[in-house]
């Protein structure tokens, strides 16, 4: 019964929101500036941080790379692959594909 009702109540502020009122009561207010710029623009210039912004910024990198870098440490082989890698010594150098030293 709860799912009827919920769905009743959606079906009504949809029905509302189509003819326009939107579920507001009375006329839509429009809020205006002063007419001025509130914050002063900076034109090429690094923005002014706070000493907190800079502390937080450096302990959300410090932990990124805490983060990647224990995780490279434990577990490389999410990054480096799970199979041995190949013995390039043995390869020969057709497989290389570098001529014969007879050919000119």
């Amino acid at each position: 019964m709860a799912s009827v009702t919920g769905i009743g109540s959606g079906v009504r502020a949809g029905i509302r929101f189509l003819k326009g009122s939107g579920g507001m009561k009375g006329p839509v207010q429009v809020r205006n500036g002063s007419g001025d710029v509130h914050i002063t623009p900076r034109y090429r210039q690094f923005p002014e941080l706070t000493k907190s912004q800079v502390r937080q910024a450096h302990f959300l990198s410090g932990f990124m790379w805490f983060w990647i870098l224990w995780h490279f440490w434990h577990n490389s082989e999410a990054v480096l692959g799970h199979f041995p890698y190949p013995d390039s010594s043995k390869w020969t150098d057709e497989e290389l594909g570098i001529p014969p030293d007879d050919e000119d």
